[in-house]
């Protein structure tokens, strides 16, 4: 494997991308995107077009990214609302009772 070659042809792609700076600032805003809020497939997109623009020439987008709320599935009537926890369930005797015998 030709090392240099590779060397080389990393150097064009960080400066063909602005530099060393413009690479921290990239990396700084994908790590600000990874941990913002948004879906996974939310944060894939902003980070697709934070590649677009090398440099972080623009502001962090995540603050202004429209955050989708979770679809809405359709409830049966009847059904209790997410506000309201389930029920608990009985807690269990922790004292052991006798088996019962039948009486004759």
């Amino acid at each position: 494997m030709d090392f240099k070659k590779l060397q080389r042809m990393a150097k064009n792609v960080i400066d063909k991308r602005g530099g060393t700076e413009a690479l921290k600032a990239d990396a700084e805003e994908l790590k600000n995107i990874a941990t913002g809020p948004g879906t996974a497939s939310d944060k894939a997109k902003r980070a697709a077009d934070a590649l677009k623009d090398p440099g972080a020439k623009g502001t962090d987008k995540t603050a202004d990214a429209p955050v989708t709320p979770p679809a809405e599935v359709p409830k049966p009537p009847g059904a209790p609302s997410a506000a309201t926890p389930p029920p608990e369930p009985p807690a269990a005797d922790p004292t052991p009772q006798p088996p019962s015998t039948p009486t004759p």
